[in-house]
Formats: structure tokens, sequence, C-alpha cells
């Protein structure tokens, strides 16, 4: 059965070093085709991984061309949009050596192109349907969901970090998931290093939600080797397997997958 994963949570919560850690752990553990989604407009995913990517090479940067090319009438009257659109996402898609990634990359300039980003959204909803796993990092904060951006996902994994607002923000992300009817078939919180004394916090916090569709999935702890990784711009995938924080991540993602 196909999966499609999301990642989300407030800002520096370490859902993008979560998702890679989930990225690790389905590499080492089947030949499944998988596709990375960065909709972060940070794009941290291919830092993470040690991947540069330009801005060309983005959805953002191809969107941005595309604007420039229809404001100065380059684009033939008889070419749909939405082949274009096509063409651009396939040619943002780069090929690592086990799995795909397609960073959306920032917005440039002023202007609103709903028609093209509707167009966006239908292509990479196709495009999933050819992985068997596809790992999103949405972007920071709400707006993705109360646009209605997350409706194919099968897993949502709100991360939080040990703080306030990590724990509001996932509540929020919850009560505007209901509010638009986003539905999932699971609703996952993942605690990102939280001190021992502080995860009954958590827990108290998923056991007050009473909605059994919200599970805890556990804990990540905390890592100089990780911090390390992410601060030198080396690729996490090649974390050491021993590393005492991925085999505890290794243990709660088991649940998923």
């Amino acid at each position: 059965m196909r999966r499609v994963i999301a990642f989300a949570g407030k800002g520096g919560s370490g859902k993008t070093t979560s998702l890679v850690l989930f990225l690790k752990y389905i590499l080492e553990k089947s030949n499944l085709d998988i596709l990375v989604i960065d909709a972060d407009p940070d794009a941290n995913v291919a830092d993470v991984i040690g991947k540069e990517v330009k801005f060309s090479e983005t959805i953002g940067g191809k969107m941005a061309e595309l604007k420039r090319k229809i404001e100065k009438r380059e684009i033939p009257i008889n070419v749909p949009k939405s082949d274009i659109v096509e063409s651009d996402v396939f040619e943002c898609l780069l090929e690592m050596d086990n799995f795909d990634i397609l960073e959306m990359g920032r917005g440039e300039g002023g202007g609103c192109y709903c028609s093209i980003n509707n167009i966006l959204k239908r292509v990479i909803d196709v495009l999933s349907k050819n992985y068997d796993v596809t790992l999103f990092d949405s972007p920071a904060g709400l707006e993705h969901f109360a646009r209605k951006t997350g409706r194919n996902i099968t897993d949502l994994i709100l991360v939080s970090d040990a703080s306030k607002m990590g724990i509001h923000t996932m509540k929020r992300i919850l009560d505007i998931t209901n509010e638009v009817d986003l539905k999932f078939e699971n609703i996952w919180v993942l605690g990102n290093r939280f001190p021992d004394e502080l995860k009954s916090i958590l827990e108290k916090e998923v056991d007050a939600l009473k909605d059994k569709n919200v599970k805890l999935l556990g804990f990540i702890p905390s890592s100089d080797e990780i911090s390390k990784i992410n601060l030198t711009g080396e690729s996490l995938i090649d974390l050491e397997m021993n590393n005492s924080a991925y085999l505890q991540a290794k243990e709660i993602f088991s649940k998923i997958i």
C-alpha cells in the first residue's frame, strides 16, 4: 500500500531532521521507491542530506521563470499552462542514489498565480502515486493545512519540541485540519529532544485530546552527533547505525512502516 507521510510542526521543532531519519530508516529497511517533497520555502531537506540545490532547480524557480514568460508573452497561446507546469515539475525531480527529491523552493516576486498553484497540486498528487512512499516536509506553521493541500496524506506526523510553542502549534494544526475537514488514516505526535523528565507533559497533552486517531508516536532524544552533522553540512543519511537517537527513532518508526 502506498504511503504519503507528512511531517509538520513549529519551525525549529526538528521536523526536517525527523523526516531524514525516517528516510534513512526506510532506505535500510527495504527496497522501496521513495519520493521526498520539500514544501518548506527554506528548503532544508537538501541541506540535511548534503545536497546543494539551486533556486533554478526548484519548482519556485520554475514558476518564477514561467511567470516571467507569461508577462512577456513568450508562451504560445495554444500551449496549455498545465503542460508546461507538468514538464517543469519533472525537470525539478532530482534523482539521488536510492530516492528522488522534489524541492518547492521559495516564491519570488508579487502577483497571484492561483491557477498555476492548483495545477501544481494536481501534478504532485499524480506524481506521488508512482512511488511506494512519499515523505512530505510541510512548511512551518499552519497556512499549508488551511489551504487544504494535505488532502492525499495518509499519515500526518506532528513534531513538537519541548516548548509551549511546539505543543501549541501541534494543537492548532489539529484544529485546522478538523475545520477544513482534512482526513488522515493516522495522526502521530512525535516528541523531539524532550528531556526524560518532561516527556509526561506531552503524553498528558495527547491524552487530553481524546481523539482516537491521534496517537503518541514516541520520542527522539537529543544527539550531539546529529547536531554536528546538521551544522557541518554532511548527510544525515550517513549517521552511524548504532547512534542511540537513531536506534530509538527506528523503533518508533516501525509503528508506521
